[in-house]
């Protein structure tokens, strides 16, 4: 596998990727990009989290079209996608898949599209080598199971023969680069507990034992590469918004809570890793409407801090994705 650094020097890397002493960058931004707010409605634009200063900043390019729960991913040091989602005029499930090229962040859309219009899909990446975007809904209230592919080397897509256990949207997916990605939680008729796992070498698909201890949907998540995952916050059956962040332990595939929560009760919030470092955690909803707030849980101690940096406007259901890191 290989590894880009901000000069786009390549290096080799192990998926738990650490400094072997000729690099000169650290990776680079996390993007949050369209979404929603209660009080501005439906947005292109795309935030830019600087890792080195932890400052935020607005790109000048912009989705396609006004985007809501469309899908994140990204091949670290290359380019991140924005997949499907809903918005647009009229309002509606999209199939379109935005591309944005590090380190220029200029946006362009590629040829090839999801294999259907969908919104609540989410978004997996095995960097360096392919993207995988698993289930989602449409205005039919159609929910899906196919897990389409984006080869990251010519943008094309295909479509897996492995399937998501049940059809579903609104789950969180995050991946261990160059092993696996998981899809957990979500809502298929009723909000689940279980984690999909798909292994990359086969792309096949199997079920971990481990579950949630809560059903849950609209939840966000963040991976350590080659160490833990992290699924924050969501919806559960009792009506409620949660904080709790759950700690997915790649050797083992078992599931622990953090004594760590978010700093307050949300769903709809969407993560992004800088992988060694931190995850964040930005936005979405409460009671009270659509925040700002973007939350860091620094992985070698695992306790959350808040930033001063914020999203502009508030606003959920972005896409997340990470430049030289793993979502």
């Amino acid at each position: 596998m290989t590894r880009f650094d901000s000069r786009r020097r390549v290096s080799t890397y192990t998926s738990a990727w650490m400094p072997t002493g000729d690099e000169t960058a650290q990776p680079v931004a996390a993007y949050f990009a369209g979404g929603s707010s209660s009080a501005s409605g439906i947005g292109t634009r795309i935030d830019k989290l600087t890792f080195s200063t932890e400052a935020m900043s607005t790109l000048s390019a912009t989705l396609t079209l006004s985007i809501r729960d469309a899908a994140g991913m990204a091949n670290s040091g290359v380019a991140g996608y924005a997949a499907g989602g809903a918005g647009g005029s009229p309002d509606a499930p999209r199939s379109h898949i935005d591309k944005i090229t590090f380190p220029a962040d200029t946006k362009s859309t590629l040829s090839a599209t999801l294999s259907s219009a969908r919104r609540g899909a989410k978004g997996m990446a095995n960097s360096g080598t392919a993207g995988y975007i698993s289930g989602g809904d449409d205005d039919a209230g159609t929910r899906y199971s196919n897990i389409d592919k984006i080869t990251f080397s010519t943008d094309g897509k295909s479509t897996l023969s492995a399937t998501l256990t049940t059809a579903r949207t609104q789950m969180a997916a995050l991946a261990n680069s160059g092993t696996a990605g998981y899809i957990g939680g979500g809502h298929d008729g009723a909000r689940i507990s279980g984690i999909d796992k798909i292994t990359f070498s086969a792309d096949t698909k199997s079920t971990l034992s481990a579950t949630f201890n809560s059903e849950r949907n609209f939840l966000a998540s963040a991976a350590n590469s080659g160490t833990a995952g992290y699924f924050a916050g969501g919806y559960t059956n009792s009506g409620d918004y949660i904080s709790q962040i759950v700690k997915l332990t790649f050797s083992s595939d078992a599931l622990s809570v953090l004594s760590a929560t978010l700093s307050s009760v949300r769903a709809y919030v969407d993560g992004a890793a800088n992988t060694g470092v931190a995850g964040y955690f930005a936005g979405g909803n409460t009671n009270a409407g659509s925040v700002t707030t973007i939350d860091k849980l620094t992985f070698s101690t695992e306790t959350n801090s808040v930033l001063s940096a914020t999203l502009t406007p508030a606003r959920g259901q972005a896409a997340g994705f990470a430049d030289c890191g793993v979502f």
